[in-house]
C-alpha cells in the first residue's frame, strides 16, 4: 500500500456556468460553502497569483465535491483550466489526499509518471472567526498520461478552513464519496488499471466487469467502455475514457431520494439506492447509497 495516500481529497466538476451548477447541486440537497476565488502557483516555488477560477464545495469531513467555475476569462490561468473546459465540461478532476505532497510527488515520479512538482494554492474563506486564508499543496499528473481525467494529489495545510462543521450537514444526508467510477477505452483499459495499481501499491481486484483499486482507502472502479452500458444505461460518453460517476454515501437513501424527487430531478432505482444521470448533474453520474 502507498502510505502517502489517504483516500479521496476531492472530486471536481468544471463549468463556465458556475451559477447554474451550484443551483443544481443545492437542488440535489447539498450544502455548499461560499464562493471563493483561487490564488494559484504556476510552478513549484512560485508565489500564487489570482486565477480565472472560483469554487463552491460540498464538504463531508474527509473529502469534498468541488464545483469549479471559470469566472474571469481575463485573469491568468496558471493551471490551464480554460484548455480543460475547451475539451469538455463536467466531471474532469480527481485528487487523492496525501499528508505529504513532497513524498507523494516522489512516489509518482518513481513509478514513471511526469508531474507538475508541488504547487501552492490559496483562497480566501469565511470562517466563524472571520476571514482566513486557506492553503494547500497540490501535485498534478501530466494529463497526457491520464486520458480519463485530470489526476492529482493534494495536501491540506488548513483542513479546518475547508471542512467547517457548519457546512457538513446536507439536506440529502450526504456523508462522503464512497467510490469513483472510471470508464476506459478498451485500448487503454489495462494501462489505466495498471497505473492506479502502481499508484496504490497493490494489485487491482476484479468484480464482474469492474476492476477495483483501493487507493489509500478510496475505491476506484474502472470499466471498459464496451461494458459501461450495463452500469450506466443511456448515459452520455463525453470521451473515449472519462470520469463517469461517483458514489455518494448518505445517512438515509429514502430521505435523500425524497429530496431529489421534490426538486423534480429524475432518478433511477439501483440495487443499493438510486441514481441521478450525468445529464442532470453536470456531467457526473451520482449513485446514492446507504
Amino acid at each position: 500500500m502507498n502510505e502517502h495516500l489517504d483516500g479521496f481529497h476531492h472530486a471536481g466538476l468544471l463549468t463556465r456556468d458556475l451559477d447554474t451548477l451550484e443551483k443544481r447541486y443545492e437542488s440535489l440537497g447539498f450544502t455548499l460553502s461560499p464562493r471563493s476565488r483561487h490564488l494559484l502557483a504556476a510552478e513549484p516555488g512560485k508565489p500564487p497569483v489570482p486565477g480565472c477560477t472560483a469554487n463552491r464545495c460540498a464538504v463531508f469531513g474527509d473529502s469534498y465535491i468541488e464545483l469549479l467555475g471559470i469566472v474571469d476569462d481575463a485573469a491568468p490561468d496558471p493551471w490551464h483550466t480554460r484548455a480543460m473546459a475547451a475539451e469538455y465540461e463536467g466531471f474532469r478532476l480527481l485528487n487523492l489526499e496525501t499528508g505529504d505532497a513532497d513524498a507523494a510527488d516522489a512516489r509518482l515520479r518513481e513509478i514513471g509518471l511526469t508531474t507538475s512538482g508541488v504547487l501552492d494554492l490559496e483562497r480566501a474563506v469565511d470562517t466563524a472567526s472571520g476571514p482566513r486564508t486557506l492553503r494547500a499543496r497540490a501535485v498534478h499528473v501530466d494529463p497526457r498520461a491520464t486520458p480519463e481525467g485530470y489526476l492529482g494529489v493534494a495536501q491540506h495545510l488548513t483542513r479546518e478552513y475547508v471542512h467547517q462543521p457548519r457546512y457538513l450537514g446536507h439536506e440529502n444526508g450526504a456523508r462522503g464519496i464512497g467510490a469513483v467510477l472510471i470508464v476506459a477505452d478498451p485500448a487503454v483499459f489495462d494501462t489505466v488499471v495498471d497505473r492506479y495499481a502502481r499508484i496504490s501499491g497493490r494489485p487491482a481486484d476484479q468484480e464482474g466487469p469492474l476492476a477495483l483499486v483501493d487507493v489509500g482507502g478510496a475505491r476506484l472502479e474502472i470499466v471498459r467502455s464496451g461494458d459501461a452500458e450495463a452500469l450506466l444505461p443511456g448515459e452520455p460518453a463525453p470521451s473515449g475514457s472519462y470520469l463517469a460517476a461517483m458514489t455518494i454515501r448518505v445517512a438515509d437513501v429514502y430521505r435523500a431520494r425524497e429530496v431529489v424527487d421534490n426538486a423534480a430531478i429524475a432518478t433511477r432505482t439501483t440495487p443499493d439506492g438510486f441514481f441521478v444521470s450525468a445529464r442532470d448533474a453536470f456531467g457526473a453520474g451520482l449513485f446514492f447509497t446507504g
